[in-house]
């Protein structure tokens, strides 16, 4: 069955938080989503009215069904150890785009070296990953080259979504509990303790204390296309201690459909004694994640990309013309 009305896009993950707003931006731009999962029941239930395709990744037929006829996929559905190679290589085998909002460290690198060639496939097209990497690469403007990378995440609080844990301890268990850095051109396992420094976002965030060292997506995606030897993520302190309270609750949502959680990414690039500083700032930082993925989705429906095979977000689109674009998602300061 594949007689779809427009561009379909297949959604895996549906029911998930973050899959729930990717298929209402969808929705919203007039693309026709396509929901799918392990749970057929739940998927019927929350989107009455839209194409249901349930699947699991342990059967690859099951797949290869739910994706026919439609013209890209977003993988939703973490832990994305789990399922993005399943996804990926359904999506490989009916020849059309892979799109994912992943922010496991480790499921990114087994992406990026996975070899996948033929159509755009761009993993961590999230607010972790996809938006710093933009940001980097808007930044740096004509550089191709640069000394050091700082990304700093202000969040005001972060709850986690149940799914956000259970990736987190997949993580922490493929790394046996070690922490992880890009330094010297390399990722790098240690045990060094975290410490904290003060970083001077912009206003009216201001002055903050941050987790330096603590690591996200963007020491995959950034050096992924850049010659950057050091790739530097930090965290504000608030938002660090919500994720490692097991009692934190998850995110509720207002009125508008989001949390009042707020945020602000701020980016410093250092070349030759040079800087240059880009930043984000929105609510919801898994809400946001939604617009970033249709972005990308739709430009790359249009034909406005790069380049076919394994990409970061900063190297299959334009990074200043994509971050303009997401008004009044967020707002953007970049480098004139």
């Amino acid at each position: 069955m594949s007689d779809f009305e427009g561009s379909a896009v297949v959604v895996y993950g549906a029911t998930g938080h973050t899959g729930r707003f990717v298929v209402e931006e969808l929705l919203r731009r007039g693309l026709t989503p396509v929901v799918s999962g392990r749970d057929g029941a739940r998927l019927k239930e929350m989107w009455e009215g839209l194409w249901v395709r349930p699947a699991t990744v342990d059967d690859p037929a099951s797949l290869d069904r739910a994706l026919a006829g439609a013209s890209a996929v977003i993988n939703a559905a973490g832990p994305f150890a789990v399922t993005a190679g399943p996804v990926l290589e359904a999506a490989l085998r009916a020849r059309i785009p892979y799109l994912d909002v992943a922010a496991e460290i480790e499921a990114n690198v087994t992406t990026y070296t996975s070899g996948a060639e033929g159509v755009p496939v761009v993993p961590a097209m999230a607010f972790y990953g996809g938006l710093g990497d933009l940001l980097v690469t808007a930044a740096m403007g004509e550089w191709t080259a640069a000394d050091e990378v700082h990304v700093a995440y202000g969040l005001s609080s972060w709850h986690p979504t149940p799914g956000t844990r259970v990736a987190g301890e997949v993580s922490h268990d493929r790394r046996g509990g070690r922490r992880v850095r890009f330094t010297g051109g390399a990722l790098e396992y240690h045990d060094e303790k975290l410490e904290e420094e003060d970083w001077r976002f912009p206003e009216p965030l201001g002055r903050r204390a941050v987790v330096a060292g603590f690591t996200m997506a963007d020491v995959v995606t950034v050096p992924s296309h850049l010659d950057v030897p050091e790739v530097r993520t930090y965290m504000s302190v608030e938002a660090a201690r919500d994720l490692a309270d097991a009692d934190t609750p998850a995110p509720s949502l207002d009125s508008s459909g989001r949390s009042d959680q707020t945020f602000v990414v701020d980016v410093l690039v250092r070349a030759g004694g040079v800087e240059r500083r880009a930043s984000a700032s929105g609510q919801d930082i898994y809400a946001v994640t939604a617009p970033l993925v249709v972005e990308a989705a739709q430009r790359i429906l249009d034909g406005r990309f790069r380049t076919t095979g394994i990409a970061s977000a900063g190297a299959m689109f334009d990074a200043a013309d994509f971050l303009r674009s997401l008004a009044p998602h967020l707002s953007v300061e970049l480098p004139d």
